[in-house]
């Protein structure tokens, strides 16, 4: 049985968060969404917190608490959920800012070697993925990495890559074997300075400005032959593929859990403003008797929820060792979708206030779109759910 209840630990931790939000995001979100490319020197405060990191191991001789029969953990994954809701209730792109919390960081804590680790895990580390003829579908990478002796030579170029500029490695991948398809696919640590690895240029964006997106350049880029993250070995079949894609069922409900932030913020302010204009919210009303405003404010409201649950299921799942890439593909795309949605509808509602500069509303409508693109998008999402649904593979239904 799914338990969803939180620990008092973990209510005093999403009140403090949220007391951070208010007190800290809050007051630069505005001068770093028109200030953009500016790193948020107020985030420095979060560079020894280890946000994206492995489980400490336990000491030899040290046994483990053994869990009560029948019982569930309340763990990481739904605490980091939790977290990034409160933290983007104050500002998205001031979160993908924080210093070693990239998805970089969550690739190295999942797959590196205990010495990988000593070496990477403590550097704020950058996700490269994306190509200019490879968004989506990440198997059709194009990056380059060929052995020579005891160094991987990469060639290819990544585009958007998030706090490309402000991270000291770069997690780039790219194929060894082109002729292998997914199973060619591999993941490489590239520090900052290496000769033929370049921040070729940084993008301006529509929102969450506040976090650098940029383009890297590698041309016969070198590194260290033991830089590769996982085995270097081809397998016939794509297990090495879906190991490094499993990472995103770790993070799409984290993505879920930022347009949970960001849609809860708009609802709050409507919710402020309706009961400023003399509009009693009352939920016990008869349907038949309320306004077109207020049934709207109650369905926003009704799909928060449902964003909300099933955000904390997939990251509930995963904290309990269950395979939750449907779930974490299903918060994914109804968070994305329904908090671009509701966070424009809620602009509406507020009409000139929802195109003002005076407050964050139309801030906040350009930061959520965000949400529903990178990560996967939801056309993705809605492909992943149905393959699943369906029993089909990506071959079968594309």
């Amino acid at each position: 049985m799914i338990n969803l209840e939180m620990t008092q630990k973990m209510m005093d931790v999403r009140s403090g968060m949220n007391n951070m939000a208010t007190g800290m995001l809050r007051p630069i979100s505005r001068y770093y969404d028109e200030n953009e490319h500016k790193y948020p020197q107020e985030l420095d405060v979060f560079r020894s917190i280890k946000i994206m990191s492995r489980p400490k191991k336990k000491k030899e001789g040290e046994e483990a608490k053994p869990d009560k029969p029948g019982s569930k953990k309340l763990g990481a994954n739904l605490s980091m959920v939790i977290v990034i809701e409160e933290m983007c209730w104050g500002d998205l792109g001031l979160l993908l800012s924080l210093p070693n919390a990239g998805l970089g960081n969550a690739a190295i804590a999942a797959v590196a070697t205990d010495e990988q680790m000593e070496r990477f895990g403590e550097k704020w580390a950058s996700m490269a993925i994306t190509e200019p003829g490879s968004g989506s579908d990440s198997g059709s990478i194009t990056a380059r990495a060929t052995l020579d002796g005891d160094e991987w030579v990469l060639n290819g170029e990544k585009i958007f890559v998030t706090c490309a500029e402000r991270a000291e490695v770069a997690v780039i991948w790219a194929t060894v074997d082109r002729s292998a398809g997914k199973s060619g696919i591999k993941s490489f640590v590239v520090e900052k300075g290496r000769p033929g690895f370049k921040l070729e240029k940084l993008e301006h964006k529509l929102g969450v400005r506040a976090s650098d997106t940029g383009t890297y350049v590698l041309d016969d880029c070198r590194i260290p032959k033991n830089n590769i993250l996982g085995s270097a070995e081809i397998k016939e079949s794509t297990e090495g593929f879906k190991g490094a894609m499993k990472t995103f069922d770790n993070t799409r409900p984290l993505v879920a859990s930022m347009a949970l932030g960001v849609t809860r913020a708009a609802l709050d302010l409507t919710r402020e403003k309706i009961e400023e204009s003399g509009v009693e919210l009352d939920y016990e009303n008869n349907p038949n008797n309320i306004s077109a405003m207020e049934k709207e404010f109650y369905m926003m409201e009704a799909n928060l929820d449902a964003m909300r649950l099933l955000t904390w299921r997939a990251a509930w799942m995963m904290d309990n060792g269950e395979f939750n890439n449907l779930e974490a593909s299903m918060a994914k795309a109804k968070s994305g979708r329904y908090g671009t949605l509701i966070v424009q509808k809620c602009c509406e509602l507020l009409g000139p206030l929802g195109f003002s500069c005076e407050n964050l509303a139309e801030k906040w409508m350009r930061d959520v779109k965000i949400t529903d693109i990178f990560e996967g998008t939801g056309q993705i999402q809605h492909l992943i759910v149905a393959r699943n649904v369906l029993g089909y593979s990506s071959k079968q239904l594309k």
